[in-house]
């Protein structure tokens, strides 16, 4: 029998009108994908103003110089608060995107800055090192630096140091999982919970969707190849990959916070992505698992008016809101 050749499944016709107006090259061409610099500049162009964030005075901006890892630089945390009310706040511990080589603490703080107003919570954004210039373990180590020092100075944030979630998209997830994965290992602060979107979690790129034919799957996947490389240099997709990188490469993943994952049933990381939440559950991990009909990578932000990605939005948002509790 020849191997299986994996179809994507057709986008959702909102999605796919939105995809048209979105920049020809962010996730990539045919001639592979755009330059770092490029990307950077890109993701710059989205920062929010710190005025926006303030939702007319509802939020409280600030941003913190926190000790980085054992003799590496500071990290950078970005610290968004209700402005009104005395805590002690639950806290979102955020990761952001950007194919490990792009983005700051600020991608992403728009919609964050909703969620200190809709679920009353303290969003923590982390700056870490970006690739290629910082391969692994640089980045997640930033991350967890970051998570240490936010749960060693709870009472000064005002929040409560039993209800820490930490989240990321894309990129991010691989982060936030990973970072998960550090917590549990070196018996350091506990995470309440994981929210993983549309998450890049193993350098070795396997599984059917990965290998959808159409062209913009194709140029994410180049995108995506990229990236690890960028992380991992020649050691990606080898056999010496740590877990704290590429997270599907764990053996075990009992004793991790509940998990929510969300994922495009038309991207290539849906194979990854189901795979994980699978392993998780069969570890004993409660796992809540979104397949999103039509959407591609980074959807739901990317084309927010769309019918499914209010839907995926507001059951993102109702999740936080149990788990929060």
């Amino acid at each position: 029998m020849g191997k299986a050749v994996s179809i994507r499944a057709p986008y959702d016709p909102e999605l796919e009108v939105g995809l048209t107006h979105l920049p020809a090259d962010i996730f990539g061409t045919e001639d592979g994908p755009s330059s770092i610099e490029e990307s950077r500049a890109l993701m710059a162009s989205w920062r929010p103003s710190v005025e926006s964030l303030t939702r007319g005075g509802a939020v409280v901006v600030d941003e913190r110089q926190v000790p980085g890892p054992e003799g590496e630089p500071d990290v950078t945390l970005l610290i968004m608060s209700p402005a009104q009310g005395n805590g002690p706040w639950p806290v979102i511990y955020h990761v952001h995107g950007g194919a490990m080589v792009a983005g700051d603490r600020f991608y992403g703080a728009e919609s964050l800055a909703d969620l200190v107003v809709a679920l009353k919570v303290v969003v923590v954004s982390v700056e870490y090192r970006l690739a290629p210039e910082h391969q692994h373990p640089a980045p997640v180590e930033d991350c967890y630096a970051g998570l240490e020092w936010v749960a060693e100075n709870a009472g000064g944030l005002g929040i409560d140091s039993r209800r820490i979630v930490v989240m990321g998209g894309s990129a991010g997830s691989a982060l936030a999982a990973s970072t998960a994965l550090l917590a549990r290992d070196r018996r350091g602060p506990v995470i309440s919970h994981q929210i993983l979107g549309c998450p890049m979690l193993d350098d070795r790129l396997q599984g059917p969707s990965i290998h959808a034919p159409d062209l913009h799957s194709t140029n994410f996947r180049k995108m995506l190849q990229h990236s690890w490389a960028s992380l991992l240099g020649d050691a990606a997709g080898g056999p010496d990959v740590s877990p704290y990188a590429s997270p599907a490469r764990a053996e075990d993943l009992s004793g991790l916070p509940p998990a929510y994952i969300d994922v495009g049933s038309s991207e290539v990381l849906l194979s990854e992505a189901v795979e994980y939440a699978t392993r998780l559950s069969y570890a004993g991990v409660p796992v809540e698992l979104h397949v999103w009909p039509g959407a591609f990578h980074g959807f739901n932000s990317l084309v927010p008016h769309a019918a499914v990605s209010r839907t995926a939005n507001e059951t993102r948002l109702a999740y936080l809101s149990r788990a929060l509790l």
